[in-house]
């Protein structure tokens, strides 16, 4: 599958308006066509560069998390809101991010000033159910439940540093 957005190319500069440096909304995503057996999509975005690319963390830091996202579904708009589930995307639920508060939904770059540039790389998962996991789950818990139920994935990475 291919994941793209209007808002970014594949290893191009994210517009700060993504970040928390703007207005920490989510970008826009669009995916190609998956294969006819699929029920949801889920959506993971991380930081593996966290806290820097020199020296990053054993875990990437965990942007964006949502799920359960209906199979007829090809996109999501910018802005998608943070509650546990997101009347944007009706049926989906959104998972737990890596910030200590405020950590439901999409969270945009925040990398420390003066650690490089920092890759968020946005996946998109084509699943052969729709998982029963409860809005809140973890990406560990998530990437649980996935197991052996992705027929298709696609990548998107964008770059942002302060």
């Amino acid at each position: 599958m291919k994941l793209t957005s209007s808002a970014f190319e594949n290893g191009i500069k994210l517009d700060a308006v993504y970040t928390v440096e703007g207005q920490d909304i989510s970008p826009p995503l669009i995916w190609s066509t998956p294969p006819a057996e699929t029920k949801s999509f889920a959506i993971i975005c991380d930081d593996p560069d966290a806290p820097s690319a020199r020296q990053p963390g054993p875990e990437p830091w965990v942007h964006w998390i949502i799920f359960n996202i209906p199979a007829a579904t090809r996109e999501l708009p910018s802005g998608v809101c943070r509650d546990r589930e997101p009347g944007e995307v009706p049926g989906a639920r959104q998972g737990r991010n890596s910030w200590p508060e405020n950590n439901i939904g999409y969270r945009g770059p925040a990398p420390p000033p003066g650690s490089g540039p920092h890759r968020y790389v946005f996946r998109v998962y084509a699943l052969d159910l729709a998982l029963s996991l409860p809005a809140g789950a973890t990406k560990s818990q998530l990437l649980t439940a996935m197991e052996k139920h992705i027929l298709a994935e696609g990548q998107l990475i964008g770059i942002y540093e302060r």
